[in-house]
């Protein structure tokens, strides 16, 4: 059986999410520029976003793959789901988040588990989960990325990358790759499911994290006004 070795960030902001500016086009321009082939743009609560950039993918010819995606925030922290095309209200509890998501058939993913300060669970055992998210790029340090490499370990779920970009350049910075027979969004899913995956990529820069940081601040500041 031939199979195929793609590489994706599965876990990228725009717009559609209040702390990111990154522009749907732009999005789908660095994703090729940085050699991927695909990604899951992860908005908060909304999967507006990624909605948005199946279409545009499809209007300009991309070959770039989006998985329909969001990123929920539950109650106990937040939650990637992937490959639904509702939303699922925040506020629930992590076991109704989830079984929300079952529900619609979605692939779920716990990003930054680690990482408190991004609301991250901080907890992965005895939940109902398809992955964990063992490189993150937003991070200052790699401690919690550790720490989930670890866990994914111990309890034999798999581990997968994701840049959390917030700004077009740092997409692919930390990315996985997905060894798929076919190329189409089930079949990578399934993949993703079947731990046919290894995690990949680096730390954002500080300086771009901080930046960002920074930028939404303001953006705070002055919407409080």
């Amino acid at each position: 059986m031939n199979m195929n070795t793609m590489k994706f960030d599965l876990h990228v902001h725009s717009c559609y999410s209040s702390d990111c500016d990154s522009k749907i086009d732009d999005i789908l321009k660095h994703s090729e520029m940085n050699g991927l082939d695909g990604v899951a743009i992860c908005d908060h609560n909304t999967i507006d976003g990624s909605i948005k950039a199946i279409e545009r993918a499809e209007e300009l010819g991309s070959e770039v793959i989006v998985i329909p995606s969001i990123e929920v925030s539950s109650l106990g922290g937040h939650i990637l789901i992937l490959g639904i095309y509702e939303n699922i209200k925040p506020k629930l509890t992590v076991d109704e988040t989830i079984s929300k998501a079952r529900e619609l058939g979605g692939t779920i993913i716990i990003p930054h588990p680690f990482k408190r300060s991004s609301h991250g669970l901080g907890y992965i055992h005895g939940i109902d989960i398809d992955a964990i998210e063992v490189i993150n790029s937003r991070c200052l340090n790699n401690f919690a990325n550790k720490k989930a490499q670890t866990e994914s370990g111990k309890l034999n779920i798999p581990g997968v990358g994701g840049s959390d970009a917030h700004i077009p350049e740092m997409i692919g910075r930390a990315y996985t790759e997905i060894n798929t027979k076919d190329k189409d969004v089930d079949s990578i899913l399934n993949s993703i499911k079947d731990g046919k995956v290894q995690a990949g990529g680096s730390l954002t820069p500080s300086s771009y994290v901080l930046r960002q940081i920074y930028a939404n601040m303001k953006k705070a500041i002055v919407n409080e006004k």
